[in-house]
């Protein structure tokens, strides 16, 4: 680890410290630092696993309700991003056991292995123009469909590596396996989506299930209005 990487990580810890001490002491915007800097993670992280847009934006609520009610059990030793995921993706996965019976991972990737077709996109020329910009919404929606469309061990797998850019160690961490199994589940969903994300689309990718803006602000408010009500703050 680089010089420069540690000051930033130093620096990272530092300022979450911070935010974590006022949000105990129920300073309200700490909350909102927290949720604004973590919304997106979580959200998709949440809709890898429900594939469903309300049921990932209950997810988060819920997520941020647990955390800032047991935020003394938060003693620092990961960062604030890494715990909350963890909240997150056990919500999200208890959430789905309860909504349909479990397939088993061997089932689904001999299935995968004998039926699975590699979903092609169009090419793009690089000029930024309307039709171009209407053209990557197009295709960004098809890319949330496929990515919606895989098996749920890869779907996760996929968002929180390619999409997220979680590394390797973190993602396995997150997820209770090895990193050797994470490599391999990248890798088939990747080969089902399409042989090669890193080129035309690459751009596209990031900007997938956008969570900003209005939706960003609604779901900050909504878990203030919780917290108010449950602790009167």
């Amino acid at each position: 680890m680089t010089e420069s990487t540690v000051q930033r990580t130093a620096g990272t810890l530092a300022d979450e410290r911070n935010l974590v001490e006022r949000a105990k002491s129920g300073d309200q915007s700490a909350f909102c630092a927290i949720m604004e800097q973590n919304n997106r993670r979580l959200y998709r992280v949440a809709r890898a696993v429900m594939k469903d847009d309300t049921e990932a934006e209950d997810v988060v609520q819920e997520t941020y309700l647990r955390a800032f009610s047991n935020l003394s059990k938060f003693r620092g030793e990961s960062l604030l991003a890494t715990w909350l995921t963890r909240i997150a993706l056990n919500e999200a996965l208890g959430r789905k056991r309860k909504q349909r019976a479990t397939v088993t991972l061997e089932g689904v990737e001999r299935a995968q292995e004998t039926s699975a077709q590699i979903i092609q996109f169009p090419a793009m020329n690089t000029e930024v123009d309307p039709e171009r910009s209407a053209a990557q919404h197009e295709i960004r929606k098809l890319l949330e469909r496929a990515m919606d469309a895989l098996p749920e061990p890869f779907r996760v797998v996929f968002v929180m590596r390619d999409v997220e850019e979680m590394s390797i160690e973190e993602a396995a961490s997150h997820l209770g396996i090895r990193p050797e199994t994470v490599k391999t589940r990248l890798h088939r969903a990747r080969r089902l989506l399409r042989q090669s994300l890193d080129g035309q689309l690459a751009s596209t990718l990031k900007d997938t299930f956008p969570f900003a803006g209005a939706r960003c602000a609604r779901l900050t408010e909504a878990v203030l209005r919780r917290l108010r009500k449950d602790s009167g703050l």
